[in-house]
C-alpha cells in the first residue's frame, strides 16, 4: 500500500454505504410456514419473467480494487445481522515479515460496524392498511383468470373423465359451458353419468326382468313381427328365456349343486333331491308332452314313453347313464324354441289342441301355460340352491297363471271328495247353474277375485252364493300350489265356512306334483 493508508480511508466509506452479508438465518421449524405468502406461479407453458434483482454496490477492497466474482455476494440462506457478525475475524497467527524487513506501518482500526437494519437496504414492504397490516400482494399480470378455451374435439374427449369427476376444475368449467350449446355432447354426458352410477350401485347388478320385453317392444315398435308370439304362449316364452339367462350365469361347479323339489300327494308332503341339471333334464321331459301334441319330436320317444309328468321325469333321469351336466341346457333350450316357433306358424286352431298328461288333458293354450308356472317354479328351486336373485313373474303373467289354477280347483275338489278327502257335497245343482262358492281374494302382484264352486265342477261361482272366503297373496298362492309350502302354513284371512275353507287349500296343495 502507499501513503500510509490514506488510499484506503474512502474505500472504507463506500464499504460503510454498501449492503452487507447477511448473518444465518434460523432452523426452518421456527418459522411459520402458514403466515409466509407464495408466489404467484407462472403461466402454464410459459417462463417465469426475469425479477428485478436490486443492484447491489460491491465493496472496494483496502487497495481500491475490485473484488473477485462472487467475494461480496451475500450467500443464500443467511439472515440479517451486523455486520461484525458476517465475517467472523480469524484467530491470532504469526504475521509474516516483509521482504524488506521493515515492519509495516500500522493499520487504522476499523470503525464499528453499522447494524444490520441500516446497513441492509431492503426494498419497501409496500403500502399498509389502516390497522398496519401490509395489503396483499397485487395479482401476477402473467396468471390469468379467463376460464379455458378448448377446441370441440377435446371437450369431447373429456366427457369420459367428466363423468367420472376426475377432471380438473378448469376442465370441469370449460366441459359444463360447452354442454349448454352442444346438444350431441349432452346426450352422451347424460349416458356416461348414468353408467358411471351403475359402478357405484349398492343394488343389484342382475339385469332388469323386463329389460327383455321393453328390448322386444322395442324393437317390435319400428318393426312389428311377421309373425307374432300367440299371447297365450308369451308367459312360456318369458319364463323359459329367464331360466335360461340364470344358466348362463352360473359356473360348471353349479350345476351339480344339490336341490330339493317338494310337492304334496294326499294330505302329505313329499320330496326329491337332484341336481341343477337333473331339473332341467325333468323340464325338458315333461315339455316332450307339448312336443308330441305338435308334432314334433318327443326327447323320450313318444310312442313309447308314459305319459304322466312324474312316469316321464323318473324314465328320463333312469335312462341317464352319467349325472346330466350342463350339456342338458342346449337341448332344452332348442326344444323351448322349437314349441313357441311351431305354435307361432300354427295359427290360432292350434290353441284348442288336447295335450294329455295321463290322468287329466289341457288344451295347448293351457298346457303352455302350465309349463311356464312350473318353469318359475323350479327356476326358483335353482335360484335357492345356488343362492341367486330370481324375482316373480310380470303381474300380467302371474294373473293368469292364479287363473289357470283357480280354474282347475273345482275339479281337484272333486277329486279330493271322490277320494274321501273332502267333505261331501252341500248343494248340487244342474251343470252351468251357481252353486255354493268360496270368494278367492288375490292380493299384490297379479291379483285379483275367483269364486270357486264347492260342490261341482260343472256348477258355476257366483258371488250372491258365497259360502266363505280367503284373502292369499299372489306369490304365497302359487307357493301354495305349488307344494311349497302346506295348506296350514299359507298366511290366509279366512272367514265363512271352516270346512269349505280348509278343503279348498287343501284341493290347491295337491295341485303340485314333481
Amino acid at each position: 500500500m502507499t501513503g500510509g493508508g490514506r488510499e484506503s480511508e474512502g474505500g472504507e466509506e463506500e464499504v460503510r454505504g454498501a449492503r452487507r452479508i447477511p448473518g444465518p438465518r434460523g432452523a426452518a421449524d421456527d418459522l411459520d410456514l402458514a403466515s409466509v405468502p407464495l408466489p404467484p406461479l407462472p403461466p402454464p407453458g410459459g417462463t417465469a419473467p426475469d425479477e428485478a434483482v436490486p443492484e447491489q454496490a460491491q465493496p472496494a477492497s483496502a487497495s481500491g480494487d475490485v473484488p473477485e466474482s462472487g467475494a461480496g455476494e451475500p450467500e443464500p440462506g443467511l439472515g440479517p445481522g451486523p455486520a461484525a457478525e458476517a465475517w467472523p475475524e480469524p484467530g491470532p497467527g504469526p504475521e509474516p515479515e516483509p521482504a524488506d524487513g521493515h515492519p509495516h506501518p500500522a493499520a487504522p482500526e476499523p470503525e464499528p460496524a453499522a447494524p444490520a437494519a441500516e446497513a441492509w437496504s431492503a426494498p419497501h414492504p409496500g403500502p399498509e392498511t389502516a390497522d398496519g397490516t401490509p395489503e396483499p400482494p397485487a395479482p401476477d399480470p402473467h396468471v390469468s383468470s379467463a376460464p379455458v378455451v378448448l377446441p370441440h374435439q377435446v371437450l369431447k374427449a373429456l366427457l369420459g373423465a367428466w363423468a367420472l369427476s376426475a377432471c380438473s376444475a378448469e376442465e370441469t368449467a370449460a366441459v359444463e359451458d360447452h354442454l349448454t350449446a352442444c346438444a350431441p355432447c349432452a346426450d352422451e354426458a347424460l349416458r356416461l353419468r348414468d353408467a358411471v352410477g351403475l359402478l357405484h350401485t349398492d343394488g343389484s347388478l342382475d339385469l332388469d326382468p323386463t329389460l327383455r320385453t321393453r328390448v322386444l317392444d322395442g324393437c317390435f315398435g319400428r318393426r312389428p313381427a311377421r309373425i307374432p308370439v300367440p299371447e297365450w304362449a308369451a308367459p312360456y316364452d318369458a319364463e323359459t328365456a329367464r331360466l335360461d339367462a340364470l344358466l348362463r350365469d352360473i359356473g360348471d361347479s353349479e350345476w351339480h349343486a344339490p336341490v330339493r323339489l317338494q310337492w304334496f300327494e294326499e294330505e302329505h308332503r313329499v320330496s326329491r333331491r337332484t341336481t341343477v341339471a337333473g331339473v332341467i333334464g325333468h323340464l325338458m321331459a315333461v315339455d316332450g308332452l307339448l312336443s308330441a301334441a305338435l308334432g314334433l319330436d318327443d326327447p323320450l320317444d313318444g310312442g313309447k314313453a308314459p305319459l304322466d309328468p312324474t312316469e316321464r321325469t323318473e324314465t328320463y333321469w333312469s335312462a341317464t347313464r352319467r349325472p346330466p351336466t350342463r350339456a342338458v341346457r342346449e337341448p332344452w333350450r332348442a326344444q323351448s324354441h322349437e314349441l313357441i316357433r311351431t305354435a307361432s306358424f300354427a295359427g290360432r286352431n292350434v290353441a284348442e289342441t288336447s295335450v294329455s298328461y295321463g290322468a287329466f288333458a289341457l288344451p295347448l293354450q293351457d298346457a303352455a301355460l302350465d309349463r311356464a308356472f312350473e318353469c318359475w317354479v323350479h327356476g326358483g328351486d335353482i335360484a335357492d340352491a345356488v343362492d341367486y336373485p330370481y324375482p316373480a313373474p310380470s303381474a300380467a303373467h302371474l294373473h293368469r297363471m292364479i287363473d289357470l289354477a283357480a280354474r282347475m280347483l273345482p275339479a281337484a275338489l272333486a277329486g279330493r271328495r271322490s277320494a274321501g278327502l273332502a267333505g261331501p257335497a252341500k248343494d248340487l245343482v244342474a251343470a252351468g247353474a251357481p252353486g255354493r262358492s268360496l270368494h278367492l281374494e288375490i292380493e299384490g302382484h297379479g291379483g285379483g277375485d275367483w269364486y270357486i264352486a264347492l260342490d261341482s265342477p260343472a256348477a258355476v261361482g257366483a258371488p250372491e252364493r258365497a259360502v266363505a272366503q280367503v284373502a292369499l297373496d299372489g306369490v304365497e298362492f302359487c307357493r301354495l300350489v305349488a307344494g311349497h309350502i302346506s295348506p296350514v302354513e299359507a298366511a290366509a284371512g279366512q272367514e265363512g265356512d271352516r270346512e269349505a275353507i280348509r278343503d279348498v287349500l287343501f284341493a290347491a296343495a295337491s295341485l303340485s306334483r314333481l
